[in-house]
């Protein structure tokens, strides 16, 4: 029994001195201010760029290295500065994406499995990109100037009819009240209400008719508004519509909300297309400067390929 014992704890101490080889998919590739990225990150990420850009391989995976490598860079100057990123916070931009593409997380979840990519691969890129936007945000809070000049300048480039006329909407805001702590079967029947709305109504001069006939509907006015100032995802929608229809409800605190587009008219004015032009330049501007700053952020970082 004695000399059992002993073989035993030999081998038991040979397999604690030796050295444990790595397997392929632990290789450590690079090293980003001391952490490591490895095989398998690559190939995951690889595999959801695969998965979600229609890329080659061969291009995936390069990319896959790039992307993993200013996703740290980020992650680490963020931190520098003192930026941080919830697990909340993760969680429900990965859930958003679910909503995108009419899923819930889990179904989300189980469609990425089936291309070979686990959850945490996406939400490890979600991580990096939301505590980046965070970062960029706080450093350019001032906002992102444009020279009047450059603005004229991209003027001179566009149509003379489109720049003649804006297109201006008279919109109100209907509030369909769903309190907090709502049953399903409520939510249901707010929701079912809601169908009925948008069906029946087809002129904001009728508004007080339709929606007399639900209980805790609120009507706000928004007034006139350029295309250019409507947020980009009701933009399309207001003007595929047409006058007196409602967009589709969207959720908020106390309920569901729809606009109303009350009314349309062109304005002798070349507002639209010079806002339209602004933004357009803000945001070319943005992006330099947060290209510059990730630039910035490289030179600071240790950086080692093996």
């Amino acid at each position: 029994m004695r000399n059992r014992f002993v073989i035993l704890s030999a081998l038991l101490a040979l397999l604690l001195a030796a050295p444990i080889a790595p397997t392929a998919e632990a290789a450590i590739k690079v090293i980003v201010n001391d952490v490591p990225i490895t095989d398998y990150d690559i190939t995951q990420r690889a595999r959801l760029i695969t998965l979600t850009q229609r890329k080659k391989a061969s291009v995936a995976r390069r990319e896959a290295l790039q992307e993993l490598v200013d996703d740290q860079v980020k992650l680490s100057e963020a931190k520098r500065m003192g930026v941080s990123v919830s697990d909340q916070e993760v969680n429900n931009a990965y859930g958003n994406i679910a909503r995108n593409v009419k899923m819930n997380p889990s179904q989300l979840t189980r469609a990425l499995g089936q291309g070979g990519v686990k959850a945490d691969t996406l939400k490890a890129r979600l991580k990096a990109q939301l505590a980046w936007s965070k970062l960029v945000r706080r450093r350019f809070s001032g906002g992102v100037d444009v020279d009047e000049s450059d603005i004229i300048a991209a003027l001179r480039k566009t149509d003379e009819e489109d720049r003649k006329t804006s297109v201006e909407y008279d919109l109100k805001r209907v509030i369909v009240v769903v309190p907090k702590k709502s049953s399903n079967s409520f939510k249901a029947k707010r929701k079912r209400e809601i169908n009925q709305i948008r069906k029946a109504l087809s002129s904001c001069e009728e508004m007080g008719t339709v929606l007399g006939q639900y209980s805790e509907v609120v009507v706000q006015p928004i007034g006139r508004r350029l295309e250019t100032e409507i947020p980009a995802n009701l933009i399309e929608q207001v003007k595929t519509l047409g006058i007196g229809k409602l967009t589709k409800p969207s959720p908020t605190p106390v309920g569901f909300e729809m606009i109303a587009i009350c009314g349309m008219r062109e304005i002798a004015s070349d507002i639209a297309m010079r806002t339209k032009l602004e933004n357009e330049l803000r945001a070319k501007e943005g992006e330099s400067q947060a290209r510059r700053l990730l630039m910035d952020a490289k030179r600071r970082s240790t950086i080692i390929y093996r």
